[in-house]
């Protein structure tokens, strides 16, 4: 049983994450399912990264940003998951004042770096599609490194002022946050003074940050579709379509669940449907995403058979070799 160890009189310097209180047998059930699915997570982001960078049929824009949104989900993940699993499994719930606000930290700054990445991907599939006579100009190597920089240092800036104003703030007790990471919301809660106007102030940076990029990720698809139905052959209609298809469900994915949780203009008062639309943007769709690239996408697919011939050649040749020298 949870309870508040700090007094009531001073500043907490520790928290209890509360994570999905049950029964043992349940959360040893809870902590298998999510480790089952931070490996699929990592494994399948990680055969990205490397057959991005290993095959030289995939050395394009749009598999650069790919291997940077393999790269973000991996942080992403990470920074709530392991944590987690310590919870379910070895009942390892506190969690000190730096480390729980280093934890929304970089959850937020790898999350808003993602929605970000989202409209840049969104972007180059517009210039490829819309304008692919030029489409090699403008999406050139020099181009794409300053895009993927941009992304990462506004989801760092991001969420800067949200840190500072939990920094700076008094934690009087109780010291229980009702979510399985520091998320800001549950964790305002538990502050000494009114933190209605620093809720505002979040909220607006987050609406900034997401409706923004949610928007001009909106436009690129706008201009994408208008484009697709003048294509006079369905041949070509359905492959201009494919190249977007699986990025197009990874934003659903994302923002979906995203909108609803930081932007949505209601607070919500149960802390349990929080907790599962959390668990499906910051573990369910990182997870989905290599399998949605992987099996949805003709060039990935033909990219992991040549590595797995390549891979299969190499072992015979090692294997003659040393039959060779026997």
């Amino acid at each position: 049983m949870l309870s508040s160890t700090e007094p009531q009189n001073q500043s907490i310097t520790t928290f209890l994450i509360l994570g999905f209180p049950n029964t043992r047998k349940v959360e040893i059930a809870l902590f298998f399912v999510f480790l089952i699915m931070y490996f699929l997570t990592m494994t399948g982001n990680i055969i990205i990264i490397i057959t991005v960078h290993t095959d030289n049929h995939l050395q394009t824009p749009m598999y650069f940003f790919l291997g940077n949104l393999s790269l973000l989900d991996m942080g992403y993940t990470s920074s709530t998951v392991p944590k987690l699993l310590s919870i379910l499994l070895m009942n390892i719930h506190t969690i000190s004042l730096v480390g729980c606000i280093s934890q929304s930290y970089f959850f937020f700054f790898l999350g808003s770096a993602e929605c970000f990445l989202l409209a840049v991907m969104a972007y180059d599939r517009y210039v490829a599609i819309c304008y692919p006579l030029r489409y090699p100009v403008i999406m050139n190597r020099r181009m794409c490194v300053i895009f993927v920089i941009v992304c990462w240092l506004s989801g760092c800036l991001s969420p800067l002022v949200a840190a500072l104003m939990l920094i700076n703030l008094s934690f009087c007790g109780p010291n229980i946050i009702n979510h399985f990471f520091c998320d800001i919301p549950p964790l305002l809660k538990l502050a000494c003074i009114d933190t209605s106007l620093i809720q505002q102030i979040i909220f607006l940076l987050s609406a900034v940050v997401i409706l923004s990029t949610f928007l001009c990720t909106i436009i690129s698809y706008i201009y994408i579709g208008i484009t697709i139905l003048k294509i006079q052959s369905s041949h070509g209609r359905h492959k201009a379509f494919s190249t977007c298809a699986s990025h197009l469900t990874i934003v659903s994915l994302y923002y979906g669940t995203v909108i609803f949780m930081y932007v949505s203009p209601t607070t919500r008062s149960s802390f349990d449907l929080n907790k599962v639309i959390a668990v499906i943007y910051s573990v369910v769709t990182p997870m989905l995403n290599p399998m949605i690239y992987t099996l949805r996408n003709q060039d990935m697919k033909r990219a992991l058979k040549r590595i797995i011939l390549r891979m299969q050649i190499s072992k015979k040749e090692l294997e003659v070799s040393k039959e060779f020298h026997l």
